[in-house]
């Protein structure tokens, strides 16, 4: 989710000479790029104002305290010339990203382990794995499929329930909107893999979960543009739809496609379709979001949806309705919040990281977005908890996490799962309870 993806990488690239088309697995568009954070202390007009002279790529919309920027080889010396206070994020974003990209073939020879999770994969390789789940666990999971991208790739997930069959309120995850945020495909199948393996290993918390509510897991809402993160342009953000007119700009921001509140903030989401985060000609006119809609509402029109899941990266929030405008409070706002302190307080006590999510209403605590899939599944799907989870990190890494982090990354998302999912039937501010 963090940041927009202004299509300035192709012009630094060029800048420099540089292909933006590198083969599978090399880095060859970033190399000798920097990331840099920019400390803004409050004052960010006057820094972007600064930094106007320069081309740069920006990683992040919450400006506040910083900008996060990628820089050309070619633009570092007009950079250093502006005398701005930063810290290094990626020294060399090209060999950051050779670095991600080693795969792990351990488990293709050990099923059920957790070697998985100790790299990133090719998307068919994702494929094979939601098998591999379904496999252990055929009497209560099916592969699922929520609609077709635009190059005609499945959008596959996994369906997971307990004792007494499906047909329990829902629990709904949605990972990879975003396409560079590889980290929420390893997370949402983190989530799923522990679900399996507990319940078959007769987990209590696990199978009162599974026997209480049905799981839709679907880890990359967004494959063709995860795909092309890893064949032509890592840093790439939206789906791979052509724009409108003719245009030579490629992708509509899925996260900002949803029906609900489509038009509703000019702050919101962008018309041109060069931007990252441009919203479409209509609301649902991507095929992607045409498909997770309709599975929204099935769920919606059937038992129910409890909970609700958009997973991205990065900056380590858990946001709830509403997106599209700061000063809307929903009726839920308190439980939401609650929910969402408690959460945050289990991910930081899982382990000796203490990692730390803010949490609060997406449009005051980020930034207004509309279109937007927590709003949407809330108000139109009638979620009873939606929320949009940034993930790892703060700013060290951003979208590039090495993969050592993928691990610490997922268990932490883990802990905090299995707290919430406590919380769902609560009856807050009772003065009973954890809430």
């Amino acid at each position: 989710m963090r940041g927009s993806y202004l299509g300035s990488v192709l012009a630094l690239a060029a800048i420099v000479g540089a292909s933006v088309t590198p083969k599978q697995g090399t880095s060859s568009s970033y190399d000798g790029f920097k990331v840099f954070r920019v400390k803004t202390h409050g004052r960010a007009p006057e820094v972007k104002e600064r930094l106007s002279n320069i081309t740069f790529d920006q990683w992040n919309y919450d400006v506040n305290s910083h900008i996060d920027i990628v820089l050309a080889p070619g633009q570092l010396s007009k950079f250093e010339a502006l005398g701005l206070e930063f810290e290094t994020m990626h020294d060399d974003l090209g060999a950051s990203i050779a670095a991600e990209s080693i795969p792990s073939s351990l488990w293709k020879r050990r099923d059920g382990d957790l070697a998985w999770f100790d790299s990133y994969h090719d998307y068919k390789d994702h494929i094979k794995y939601l098998q591999k789940l379904h496999d252990q666990f055929r009497r209560n999971s099916e592969i699922i499929s929520s609609g077709t991208s635009y190059e005609k790739r499945s959008l596959n997930g996994i369906h997971l329930w307990g004792a007494g069959g499906p047909g329990k309120p829902a629990i709904l995850y949605h990972g990879t909107v975003h396409a560079r945020e590889w980290i929420s495909t390893a997370t949402t199948e983190y989530l799923a893999y522990k679900l399996v393996t507990g319940y078959n290993a007769g987990d209590k918390d696990v199978r009162s979960v599974l026997d209480k509510y049905d799981f839709y897991i679907i880890p990359v809402v967004n494959p063709d543009g995860f795909v092309y993160t890893q064949t032509t342009e890592r840093l790439w953000r939206k789906n791979r739809q052509p724009g409108p007119n003719g245009s030579t700009c490629f992708g509509r921001d899925i996260n900002r496609n949803w029906e609900f509140a489509w038009d509703a903030n000019p702050q919101g989401a962008s018309t041109n379709p060069c931007s990252g985060t441009y919203k479409g000609e209509r609301p649902s006119d991507s095929p992607e979001n045409q498909g997770l809609d309709k599975l929204v509402r099935q769920l919606r029109d059937g038992a129910g949806i409890k909970l609700y899941i958009d997973w991205h990266s990065y900056g380590q929030y858990i946001l709830s309705p509403f997106g599209y405008k700061e000063t809307l409070s929903a009726p839920e706002l308190g439980k939401w919040t609650k929910a969402a302190q408690i959460t945050s307080d289990a991910i930081r006590d899982s382990s000796k990281d203490l990692t730390v999510f803010t949490f609060g209403p997406s449009g005051a605590t980020l930034y207004v977005t509309t279109g937007a899939a927590p709003d949407h599944v809330y108000s139109i799907g009638r979620a009873e908890f939606s929320y949009t989870i940034e993930g790892r990190d703060i700013g060290k890494n951003g979208f590039i996490l090495p993969p050592e982090l993928i691990r610490p990354a997922v268990e932490e998302q883990w802990a905090g799962q299995k707290v919430l999912w406590t919380l769902l039937d609560e009856v807050f501010f009772d003065g009973v309870g954890p809430a």
